[in-house]
């Protein structure tokens, strides 16, 4: 069965960071694009950033210059380094795969990880 377990979520003070990780197990060949969603109290899911399997990025634009995505392929792991946080930055945080395709030869497109929440005080 496959599935995204993402961890690093926490408490920090502005200005301070985080690093998050989200790692794909199961029978897994190889995964196209993974990403990080963002959603806070009130407001609808969105984009942090993405990555593909060939390294590249794209961000929001509330987060460029502070958040850093990379992944390991070999691993399956994505990782999200979150640099200069504010209190806006708050939110629960939701690691993506865009299409896994299995060892099956099976495909599983837009798969979610559980979310870890991220708070940034004041």
């Amino acid at each position: 069965q496959v599935q995204l377990v993402e961890s690093g979520g926490g408490l920090v003070q502005a200005g301070g960071s985080l690093g998050l990780s989200c790692a794909a197990s199961g029978s897994i060949f190889n995964i196209n694009v993974m990403g990080w969603y963002r959603q806070a109290p009130g407001k609808q899911r969105e984009l942090v950033a993405t990555i593909t399997s060939g390294g590249s990025t794209n961000y929001a634009d509330s987060v460029k210059g502070r958040f850093t995505i990379s992944r390991d392929n070999a691993k399956n792991t994505v990782y999200l380094q979150m640099n200069s946080l504010k209190p806006e930055d708050t939110a629960v945080y939701y690691c993506n795969a865009d299409r896994i395709r299995t060892l099956f030869w099976q495909y599983i497109n837009d798969m979610w990880g559980q979310g870890t929440q991220v708070t940034v005080s004041s």
